[in-house]
């Protein structure tokens, strides 16, 4: 499984990648293997607030549909419209262009509640 070290994770599989006051997020490439063929995503509109650790949106799978949790509290600044038609994005490219949303944080320290690479590639051990 891959797991980047420029991101930050969450326990429920999505990842980070803050750049100034934004954090781009999607789910991890161990997340997308456990779903198995991503058919279709749900996602929130731009300018919507999220809170941390609270569901977004879903994705669905063949077998199964899942929550996606914010990883930050914050805006909705930019969605990804490309999965509308290619929800298969989320398998090929989970970290490129399967990312889903852009949150505008409004509070830095939450940053500090996710995991470090190490920390995650030991939560996925476990699993």
């Amino acid at each position: 499984m891959e797991v980047p070290n420029d991101l930050l994770y969450t326990r429920e599989h999505e990842w980070a990648l803050v750049e100034d006051d934004t954090v781009t997020v999607g789910i991890t490439d161990y997340a997308q293997s456990e779903l198995g063929d991503v058919v279709f995503v749900e996602l929130p509109n731009v300018g919507d607030p999220t809170t941390q650790n609270e569901a977004f949106g879903t994705i669905e799978a063949v077998k199964t549909v899942a929550e996606l949790y914010a990883p930050v509290s914050g805006e909705i600044t930019d969605i990804n419209t490309k999965l509308e038609d290619q929800p298969e994005l989320i398998n090929k490219d989970p970290y490129g262009e399967g990312w889903m949303i852009k949150i505008k944080f409004s509070d830095k320290s939450e940053l500090e509640d996710l995991l470090k690479p190490e920390e995650y590639k030991n939560l996925i051990k476990k699993d």
